[in-house]
């Protein structure tokens, strides 16, 4: 449909921003005559001028996050409308500017000895940035010279090409052909793969296979070359800073332990026999001689979908988050009611999902929804990023409320483990259990151990590329192969299209990204089962660190909700909530 005819209650609301397209570019004008952060250029040495420019500077940002915010919604709205687009570029500007402007600020602070640094984070007046300050301390011996820092800020964009060529290639010029669906001849895009694979017609499965991965395979030498482009931007942001690694760059910029990741992997790879023993059970059930890639997708359980109206759906996910409590649940009615959500699927909207929280203003929630479990669940995780940010944006000072990606993921699936375990426990259709078990076997699949290989695969290129070594379409294709037969095991067969698949992955372009999805579940399981076991201590303990942000370092912060990844209980207890599932659909079969 258009969007023009869809119900209101059905469309988030913009004008809580901004009432109008004339109000943005009255504020985007105002805002360009506002980075003027020069004057506190050399006085950042006392309590009285830091405070001073830290304000200064959260003023700026909060009327740039005003004119991005509405410039990002609409845009999303319909992106044919060439209109927002500009608005975004505009916007992109201003951030590239106000890192130039602002280049100073780091260094000279850094550059004030350890002694002054913790007094000023034990300073009264400078307690919204404890935390901030006493990172400055770990920080000092990565910060370069003003003249250097700004420099690394105006190569910022020249650095993120790689990845602005890989949209273009994916999104614009992937030669991708026809192929016949549903009666019908239409090009084969990332979406219809995606509802191809999830379907139950092998062969047109393998048809899309083959013809997907050869699109990919006509240009494999170029995104070769561009991912490489990547990594040696990595290295080189790594090695001008004095790092050892860039996956030391990337877990000390969220600071996070390197035991953390090591934890991950380590208990991931120990689990692969339960992966395995899946794709047995998987070739078992679907009664395959030899089992492909494109087979492990479908569910093993057909028509047991779950088909509810929006508003039914929107209701199950509230009976399934009662455990989180009635406050819980009224932000969760106010979100439904007063237009944090856009709801249905029309012509130019932006495809997919997200929930987008910025300070000062309500979360804001996109949806296609369409009459599947899958978007039943979307919106219970949705709303949990939304409450996350509700929660963080409402209990901490600006400074400390945007939480650090390496959490982002935990509330969203703390929402979809429980809602999960609700429908397991209250349903009576042995079919419909037997479809939520392979689902929650395929949510660990795909986000635990899917994202681990990810992982893996991106920390072994970066290795290879740190020690000389190029990287090409070779080695990078021998690489994934070698990693996909570690995880899946000998059940499936492992060709030359999944070797190349590391080609198609967007998210390589934000490099050592994708493990946090993967501790992200492993908290988020061990959170919810504390809830269900524990009640409400554990529900306040969750909330503490909803409301947290980034008061203090988000291991310690999950640590509080009773998830210590620190340590490999966490990551043991996904484990065996993975084998459980697998027993219980095993006993139904």
């Amino acid at each position: 449909m258009e969007r023009k005819d869809v119900p209101e209650k059905y469309k988030w609301h913009v004008g809580d921003i901004l009432p109008d397209d004339e109000a943005w570019e009255k504020a985007y004008a105002q805002l360009e005559g506002k980075i003027d952060f020069a004057r506190f250029k050399g006085t950042l040495n006392t309590a009285e001028n830091i405070l001073a420019y830290f304000q200064a500077e959260e003023a700026f940002e909060h009327e740039f996050m005003r004119v991005y915010l509405y410039a990002f919604l609409k845009h999303d709205e319909d992106v044919r409308v060439t209109k927002y687009g500009s608005y975004i570029a505009k916007v992109m500007s201003i951030i590239t500017r106000l890192g130039q402007e602002t280049a100073f600020a780091t260094p000279e602070l850094t550059a004030l000895d350890d002694e002054t640094l913790r007094a000023l984070a034990g300073d009264v007046r400078l307690k919204d940035y404890d935390y901030m300050l006493r990172r400055l301390i770990a920080q000092k011996k990565y910060i370069l010279s003003e003249a250097e820092e700004r420099i690394l800020a105006q190569a910022g964009e020249p650095l993120d090409v790689a990845n602005d060529v890989f949209e273009m290639l994916d999104n614009a010029e992937l030669d991708l052909p026809e192929i016949e669906f549903e009666g019908e001849k239409a090009k084969l895009s990332h979406g219809l793969y995606g509802v191809i694979m999830n379907g139950s017609d092998r062969e047109k499965r393998k048809e899309a296979y083959k013809k997907y991965y050869a699109a990919y395979r006509k240009i494999i030498g170029t995104l070769a070359t561009t991912y490489y482009g990547n990594v040696k931007a990595d290295i080189f942001r790594t090695n001008v800073r004095g790092y050892k690694s860039c996956l030391d760059r990337a877990l000390f910029e969220e600071d996070v332990d390197r035991s953390v990741y090591e934890n991950l992997v380590r208990c991931v790879n120990g689990a692969a026999p339960l992966m395995h023993r899946y794709m047995r059970l998987r070739k078992r059930v679907l009664g395959y001689k030899e089992m492909y890639m494109y087979d492990i997708y479908p569910s093993l359980v057909e028509d047991a979908d779950l088909k509810l109206s929006y508003e039914d759906a929107y209701e199950l996910v509230l009976k399934g988050l009662a455990p989180l409590g009635e406050e819980y649940i009224g932000l969760l009615k106010k979100g439904r009611d007063e237009g944090w959500i856009d709801v249905c699927e029309t012509e130019g909207k932006k495809g997919g999902a997200y929930s987008i929280g910025i300070y000062g203003f309500h979360p804001f929630v996109l949806l296609n929804y369409q009459k599947t479990t899958h978007d039943v669940f979307t919106i219970a995780h949705e709303m949990g990023h939304s409450l996350h940010s509700h929660y963080s944006n409402s209990n901490e000072p600006y400074s400390k409320s945007d939480y650090k990606i390496f959490v982002a993921e935990v509330a969203s699936t703390v929402n979809e483990v429980l809602l999960l375990k609700h429908l397991l426990k209250t349903t009576e259709d042995a079919k419909l259990k037997k479809y939520l078990l392979n689902y929650f076997m395929d949510m660990i699949r795909t986000t635990l151990f899917r994202q681990t290989q990810f992982a893996e695969f991106e920390e072994r290129a970066h290795t290879m590329a740190e020690g000389g070594e190029p990287l090409n379409k070779d080695n990078l294709s021998e690489l994934y192969l070698g990693l996909n037969k570690q995880y899946y095991g000998d059940a499936v067969v492992h060709d030359d299209n999944i070797a190349i698949e590391w080609a198609r992955i967007p998210h390589f372009y934000r490099s050592f990204y994708v493990y946090k999805y993967a501790t992200g579940i492993t908290a988020a399981i061990c959170i919810a089962n504390r809830i269900l076991s524990e009640g409400q201590r554990a529900v306040d303990d969750y909330k503490a660190f909803l409301k947290g942000g980034c008061s203090q370092d988000p291991v310690s912060l999950l640590r509080i909700a009773g998830a210590d990844l620190a340590t490999e209980a966490p990551f043991k207890a996904a484990m065996k909530e993975f084998e459980e599932a697998l027993n219980a659909f095993e006993a139904l079969c």
